[in-house]
This record gives C-alpha cells, structure tokens and sequence, in this order.
C-alpha cells in the first residue's frame, strides 16, 4: 500500500527568494581565480588522467575576466523563485504555472554536478508553449526544486538524504502548492528520485520522464540473449564511464574531504566538475558558460560536500531491488549513457514511450533543450 499523502496545502509557507550574490564575493572569487595555482601537468595535456591543464588555464582566464555572473543571475530571476520548510528541510524552487487553465503540473528535477539551472532554457516553451510555437494543449505549469544540499536548498539538515527521501520531499512540495497530480521528468540524479517516484506511484503520480534508467547486467548469462552490436556498444559505453567515473568511489566513500579540498578552491570546484564536459568522451554541447554558470552556484553555495552526501547515503541505505511500475518514458540521446532497453524493460514494467535521439549527452536540458521539450510534450499527451 501506497504510503498516505499528507494535505499540507494549507501548511506550507512560502516566502519569496531572489539570486543576488554580494559583490564581496564576486570579488574574493576573482581574486582567488587571479592566483590560481595548477598541478603539475601530465604528460599529455588532455583528458585521460582527469581536467587537464589547458582547459583548467583558458576556463580560469574567462571566469575570472569575461564571465558575466550578473546576467545569469537576471536569467534566474527573471522566474519566480521561493523558500518553503518541509519536515524542517529548507528547500528552493521555482514555481512557473501556466496560463493555459488545463496544463499538466510538471516537476523538473536536475543533474548532479547541474542545479535547478539546467532546465532555464526550457521553462518558457513549457509553460508558454503558443508563444513557442507549440498548442495550448501542450502547455506545463512547472515547479523546478533545488534537491536538498544543492544550490539554495540548504542547510542540509539530518542524515539518511536518499533519493527515496527526497521523492518523497518533493511530492510534499507538489500538495502543497495545491496540484493533486502532476508528472516528473529528470536526467541523472533527476532520472533516479524520478524512479523513485515511480516505486511509490502516489494517488495522482502522473509517471515519470527520464534520459536514463541505470538498469545493468544481473549476472546472468540469458539476459545477453538478442543482444546486438548496438547494446554491446551500450555496455562498452558503461566500461568506459566505469574506468573514469571515480567520482562516484569518492563521493560514496569520503564527501567531507573532498567537500574540504573543493570549498577553498573554486578551480578545485571546476575541476572537479569535469562530468559536465567530459561525460561523452569530447562530445559535450554544453558551453562555457552554461558550465560555469553552473560552478558558480556550487562556489557561491559551498554545497559541494552536501550534494555529494547522496552518493555517501545511497551506498549505505540497503535499499532492494524493486521494480517500477509507474508509466514510464524514456529519451536515450546519442551522447549520454546508453540505456538498454531489455535490461529497462527487466526492471520497469510500464514504458511506454521509447525515443533516440541524434544529438545531444548527458545533460540535453542544456544541449538540446528544445528536443527534451518537445519529447515531454508527446509522453504526457499519450
């Protein structure tokens, strides 16, 4: 049985926030980035060993002398953003509902390393979707949360911060801004408190819309049965991220140290950011100032050691395997990790929308916004 969902639409209490970093510490941040200090450089200066010393040295450069963190703040601001308390929990967001009296309430939740910013580029066609060029029909309210520990929504308060834990959050967010159903779509960390969703199926979940289902290799020998060069060629892409991804072994082993090591350099903050560039192998879309848009937020909140509390959490939570079987959509796109769809199917009983798409990675919401859009339109019309 579904757990009870509380009625807090008349509980919540929001209060107006807006993203305004004190010129004080823009300063010090560029003072810190004028005496930058890099490694030693390995013997190749490319990506093999981790950021390399070039893209660190060029990306430096324009953050501290070109980068206009102003005018992302204006991008920001120009959507409503809130504070609210849940179950003492501070959590950030932006709330957009649309004009159009039958839009779909839609929850975005976003990347790790990314922010409630991933989705900026998004919220207009969503919620406007005539001025767009799309039909009224096609219209979202959107609600865009900081996942406690990111960004805004901090202090990040008490243990056991699992993505279970945080679904759970924001379904109590959702009631309290009065939607009695709604949908969720998400990309990485986004795509897992989605399927968190998805087990829990509350009264009016609407389903759920990710770029990625982590679903991998059991062991057994049958599930490779009708596999062919293109799910090969998915599990050589997970080989692959494996052999680079250590940041999951840190994260879920030592977030504090890093946290420590991040927290005092904000090149140590890019660098450390490296997934946002080299997640495809050279094919991110994603821009220089997308990325450091999205540093910045990491810097100014000094939130690298509780965002990666997650990965801490998770390893430790004991959860079992269980099946979704919520209403389920899947966007594969060609740069991002290469969702199998035998092994999806194995551990999600209900997609029913499957799409592929040519261009864009890990993090679509800022390379390809507009075909993540039009993808949502069509899973929540079926």
């Amino acid at each position: 049985m579904a757990p009870t969902v509380r009625d807090m639409t008349k509980t919540l209490n929001l209060r107006p926030f807006h993203v305004e970093v004190p010129q004080a510490e823009l300063d010090d941040l560029r003072d810190r980035l004028a005496r930058t200090r890099l490694p030693r450089p390995a013997a190749a200066d490319d990506w093999a060993l981790g950021t390399p010393n070039g893209f660190l040295r060029e990306t430096v450069e324009y953050w501290r002398a070109g980068f206009d963190w102003r005018a992302q703040e204006a991008r920001m601001n120009a959507f409503p953003h809130h504070l609210t308390e849940i179950d003492g929990q501070t959590v950030h967001f932006l709330h957009v509902p649309s004009a159009e009296p039958d839009a779909t309430p839609l929850l975005l939740v976003h990347s790790y390393p990314g922010s409630f910013a991933d989705f900026l580029d998004m919220i207009g066609p969503l919620t406007d979707p005539v001025a767009h060029g799309g039909r009224p029909e096609d219209a979202f309210s959107v609600v865009v949360p900081s996942i406690p520990g990111f960004g805004f929504s901090t202090p990040l308060e008490g243990e056991g911060w699992t993505f279970a834990k945080v679904a759970r959050t924001f379904d109590a967010l959702m009631r309290g801004l009065g939607y009695a159903s709604y949908g969720v779509h998400g990309s990485d960390m986004g795509a897992l408190v989605a399927r968190e969703l998805g087990l829990w199926n509350p009264p009016g979940f609407l389903g759920l819309h990710v770029l990625q289902l982590f679903s991998f290799p059991s062991g057994d020998p049958a599930e490779f049965d009708g596999f062919g060069p293109k799910e090969y060629a998915a599990l050589e892409h997970m080989r692959w991220f494996q052999s680079v991804g250590g940041y999951n072994t840190m994260n879920a082993s030592r977030p504090q140290t890093v946290g420590a090591a991040v927290a005092d350099s904000p090149v140590g903050q890019l660098a450390y950011s490296e997934l946002l560039m080299s997640f495809g192998n050279g094919t991110s879309l994603v821009t220089r100032d997308q990325l450091l848009t999205q540093v910045s937020l990491y810097w100014f909140t000094n939130t690298q050691a509780t965002a990666a509390r997650y990965y801490y959490e998770e390893a430790r939570a004991g959860a079992e395997p269980a099946v979704n079987a919520a209403r389920t959509g899947v966007a594969v796109f060609a740069d991002d990790f290469q969702t199998i769809r035998a092994l999806a199917e194995r551990d999600n009983k209900a997609i029913v929308h499957w799409s592929e798409h040519p261009v864009g990675g890990h993090f679509a919401a800022l390379e390809a916004p507009d075909a993540v859009t039009a993808d949502l339109r069509v899973f929540f019309a079926a």
